[in-house]
C-alpha cells in the first residue's frame, strides 16, 4: 500500500464532504460501489442523455454497463464511439460537451474541497466544467488527499502510470496529462453531486 492507495479515514471523508458542500457540491458518503450503483440509478432520470466518461471506476463498478447497455438512458458514449471522427467531429464534440448528465470520476479530491480531473484528450472536461446540465462524480476513498499540491502529485505519480498502462493495452498508444481541470466550487445549486466511497475504487 502507498499514500495514494490507502483508503481515507472516516474523519478525512467527513472533512472532505464538509469542504465540498461549502463549495456548492452535493455530497453523499456511501459504503461501497454497490451502494453507489444503486444511488446513480436514483439520481439519473430515465431517458436522460448521459455521457459516461472513460473511467475505470465506472467500468469496474458496473455503472458504465448500466448506462450504456440497460436501455434506460440515451447513452452518449456508444453513439460517439460508432461515429467517424474524421467526418462527424463537430457532432461528437457537441454530444459530449453538453449532455443532460455527465458521470465519471476524478483523479483526486482534496480535503479542502477541490476536485482534480486529468485527461489525455480532454473530451470529458467541457461537460465536467459546466456544459452538462448535471454532473455526478464517483470517488473512491483512496483518492482523497490533503491539498492541491498532493492531488497533483497523485495525478503524476500514481494515476498516470496506471492509465498509461491501460491505454497501451486497450488502444496501443500511451496516455498523458495533456489537460487538467480543477473544480474549486459549483456555482449552480443542485448541478453537481459527489459520491464519496468508504472503500477504494478505480485508480
Amino acid at each position: 500500500m502507498s499514500p495514494f492507495t490507502d483508503p481515507a479515514s472516516e474523519q478525512s471523508l467527513e472533512r472532505t464532504a464538509l469542504a465540498l458542500k461549502a463549495g456548492g457540491f452535493a455530497v453523499e458518503i456511501l459504503d461501497d460501489v454497490a451502494a453507489a450503483r444503486a444511488r446513480v440509478r436514483e439520481l439519473i432520470p430515465a431517458g436522460a442523455a448521459v455521457f459516461s466518461s472513460a473511467s475505470e471506476t465506472l467500468r469496474l463498478s458496473g455503472i458504465e454497463d448500466d448506462i450504456s447497455s440497460s436501455g434506460r438512458y440515451d447513452a452518449v458514449r456508444p453513439r460517439v464511439v460508432a461515429m467517424d471522427r474524421a467526418t462527424r467531429a463537430d457532432e461528437i464534440r457537441r454530444l459530449t460537451s453538453c449532455p443532460d448528465v455527465v458521470i465519471g470520476s476524478v483523479a483526486a479530491v482534496t480535503e479542502t474541497g477541490s476536485l482534480v480531473a486529468a485527461s489525455g484528450s480532454g473530451s470529458q472536461l467541457p461537460a465536467y466544467s459546466g456544459g452538462a446540465a448535471r454532473a455526478i462524480w464517483l470517488v473512491g476513498a483512496q483518492k482523497i488527499v490533503p491539498d492541491l499540491a498532493t492531488a497533483l502529485r497523485r495525478v503524476e505519480e500514481h494515476a498516470l502510470p496506471l492509465e498509461n498502462a491501460r491505454a497501451l493495452a486497450v488502444y496501443g498508444v500511451p496516455s498523458a496529462v495533456n489537460r487538467l481541470l480543477v473544480l474549486n466550487a459549483e456555482p449552480r445549486p443542485g448541478r453537481a453531486t459527489v459520491l464519496l466511497l468508504r472503500e477504494p475504487a478505480g485508480f
